[in-house]
């Protein structure tokens, strides 16, 4: 009876009609015995289950506190807002714009601020490569007329000074040129290319620090020497009109204004000459605190610019004694100035090695008008009379000279051939020929502001014959 049994039973487990069952119960029917169980012991039950499962097969935490729907279609709307990673899921996903800088960590705002200038050194701009100015310089400018990239004509001058804090050359109205070589003031004659010596300091330890005409009639010029005093020479006679004192050390600086001659010297101090009296100091400005390099009145007369080694520009309103503004944006000496003969009120000034910048002022404000950093010391400014252009020379690395297009500070050309700093522009009465003079003890002339009418037209000879683009003359 029992083999029967087995048999049957074993056929019925082979015929695979009825579904096999475990003697194992599964999860389901764990959990539904369970969650049957009295509510007096389900604490108890649900901890021991939760020890079984965990014993049995993998934990599985509840997650009914945080819902994060992820349809797409509805745009994380269906957000969980109740729970602080809801709340920042929405805010995120609508880009509220009330999230808080501490709950956006990554976002994207604005640009950085800029940094202030104070943590710049002022002694930055001496490694510099790139201008670092206001504004930099854009690409060439376009010019209608042909620039000559040689020199017209070329002088030696023998010892000419190499000292930055000079200005020995001055272009007179009536187109003579005035050049100080040591001890000796010479003079050229661009209508005829003569040449004659003009005066001599006799002390073996003297020389000539300064030279400058008159503006208007052109038969006078004033010398400063490194003996302190300030000599006034008739040209047309020969001979020396009157010597005025006043400094203690040499004077560097000269700048007329009708009757009136300023002087700038290494004692500091700017004084103010009335040529026409015997006390002839009218005025003394006692601002700068090293040796007064640059001087130069408005056109109108209505102001005077200074410049000096400690790296101050002032700017007086007429002979007052005290500056009516100090401008201290300068890292360097100044002594290259110019005014504009284009707009009433703007000034010019350039800036030594430690700086290389020229600056642009409106002198009646005293603000800044424009900044450009040319990477390299600034020694002269020249502007143009016809177009809104303005010429630098310069020194250490190139020793050129640049011609830019005023204001947007485009470079239109550079002319090189000094081999040495060019420390000094002079201008002539016309405005067609500009005069380098350069530490190398070269004078070279430049047809840089000439329309093609005028320069045609410029026969200039000596006498013996017209010069030619190689031609050379000595001074001495």
């Amino acid at each position: 009876m029992s083999n029967t049994h087995d048999v049957t039973e074993f056929e019925n487990i082979m015929s695979l009609d009825n579904p096999i069952k475990s003697t194992t119960a599964t999860r389901w029917e764990r959990k539904h015995m369970i969650g049957s169980s009295s509510s007096a012991s389900s604490m108890k039950h649900s901890s021991c289950s939760s020890n079984d499962d965990q014993s049995m097969d993998r934990f599985i935490p509840n997650r009914s506190s945080t819902i994060m729907s992820m349809n797409n279609n509805n745009d994380n709307e269906n957000c969980n807002c109740d729970s602080e990673y809801g709340k920042l899921l929405q805010e995120v996903s609508h880009g509220s714009s009330s999230t808080t800088a501490s709950s956006r960590i990554l976002a994207f705002k604005n640009k950085a601020p800029i940094a202030k200038d104070e943590h710049v050194s002022s002694l930055k701009v001496l490694y510099s490569v790139q201008g670092t100015g206001v504004n930099k310089p854009n690409d060439a400018a376009k010019v209608s007329r042909h620039i000559p990239s040689a020199p017209t004509r070329i002088l030696d001058a023998p010892e000419l000074l190499d000292d930055y804090y000079l200005n020995l050359m001055s272009w007179g109205s009536s187109n003579v040129l005035a050049v100080a070589l040591a001890q000796t003031v010479y003079l050229w004659d661009a209508s005829t290319g003569n040449i004659k010596e003009l005066m001599s300091v006799e002390a073996d330890d003297d020389y000539v620090s300064s030279v400058s005409w008159i503006q208007q009639g052109g038969s006078h010029i004033a010398i400063g020497t490194a003996s302190n005093c300030v000599q006034l020479w008739d040209v047309q006679a020969g001979k020396q009109v009157r010597s005025m004192s006043g400094h203690t050390s040499r004077v560097g600086a000269l700048a007329w204004n009708d009757h009136i001659l300023s002087s700038g010297s290494r004692d500091t101090t700017i004084l103010n000459h009335d040529v026409r009296v015997q006390q002839h100091i009218v005025g003394r400005m006692t601002n700068h605190t090293q040796e007064v390099c640059g001087l130069s009145w408005s056109p109108d007369g209505n102001y005077l610019a200074s410049g000096a080694n400690d790296n101050t520009l002032c700017i007086y309103d007429g002979v007052s004694a005290s500056p009516k503004h100090i401008m201290t944006d300068h890292q360097a000496a100044v002594k290259a100035l110019a005014w504009s003969p284009h707009e009433r009120n703007l000034l010019a000034s350039g800036g030594g090695t430690a700086d290389r910048c020229i600056k642009f002022w409106n002198a009646s404000l005293g603000t800044m008008v424009n900044s450009i950093d040319t990477g390299s010391q600034v020694c002269a400014l020249q502007w143009s009379p016809y177009e809104k252009e303005i010429l630098s020379s310069h020194g250490y690395a190139e020793n050129q000279l640049c011609l830019w297009k005023y204001p947007s500070m485009a470079k239109i050309k550079e002319f090189k051939g000094h081999t040495a700093r060019v420390l000094h522009l002079a201008s002539s009465p016309d405005g067609s020929l500009v005069c380098s003079g350069a530490a190398d003890e070269t004078l070279r002339f430049w047809n840089i502001f000439a329309s093609e009418g005028k320069r045609k037209s410029d026969t200039t000879t000596t006498g013996t014959g017209s010069l030619s683009r190689s031609t050379k003359l000595c001074l001495r």
